[in-house]
């Protein structure tokens, strides 16, 4: 049975740079859920349907196929997708339709890899409860702000700072407070705060709680 590492977290908390890195280090397969909530916030967007269009939504999903998905398509990361992902991931037919997808990745990781580590918001919780490694990622929402739009400018999105944490505040409202599947540690995951951590330090503390 392949080995199976949670990974949730907030936006920009670090989550993502650690399961990579995980996932490298160990040899297993990766996921960024998160984009599967893009990529049908982006479709919707293509489509010029609201992206809290329950209906328009689930026809998105139910066409959505992780082997066909383009992982590097740069405006899957943009924060006009990651808007739409939010107001997607709070509709509870998405996320029922996305379970599957996900738990299938996790139990048969793609070219035979011994292993799956997957990240997001409720892959302890609810995708993976009986994961055998979990870690919450968290973050001041300051910094994380900060990452943000560094991230941001980096790429040539000349975003506004004060824009970028109000979205953070509300995208985290929503993902805390919503009815399915709200953001939260697991009872038993490891909570890991990077405010004043580096990528490096992140890693060596998460790796050795699994060695």
């Amino acid at each position: 049975m392949a080995v199976v590492i949670a990974v949730d977290g907030p936006a920009a908390s670090g989550k993502g740079t650690l399961a990579r890195r995980l996932a490298a280090e160990l040899g297993y397969a990766y996921l960024d859920t998160g984009l599967l909530y893009r990529a049908v916030g982006l479709s919707l967007i293509r489509a010029g349907e609201y992206p809290g269009d329950a209906v328009a939504a689930t026809v998105a999903v139910e066409s959505l196929k992780v082997a066909d998905m383009d992982f590097s398509d740069p405006t899957l990361r943009d924060e006009e997708t990651g808007h739409a992902a939010g107001i997607v991931a709070a509709n509870p037919a998405v996320r029922e339709a996305l379970i599957d997808l996900q738990r299938n990745f996790a139990a048969a990781p793609p070219n035979a890899a011994l292993g799956a580590v997957l990240d997001g918001r409720d892959i302890g919780t609810v995708i993976c409860p009986d994961a055998d490694y979990k870690f919450f990622i968290d973050a001041d929402i300051g910094i994380r702000a900060e990452r943000r739009v560094k991230e941001l400018q980096e790429k040539g999105d000349p975003s506004i700072p004060s824009r970028v944490l109000q979205d953070m505040k509300e995208r985290d409202h929503r993902d805390r407070t919503r009815a399915v599947a709200p953001l939260a540690p697991a009872a038993d995951a490891s909570v890991i705060d990077t405010t004043n951590l580096n990528a490096d330090a992140v890693f060596a503390l998460a790796i050795s709680f699994i060695r």
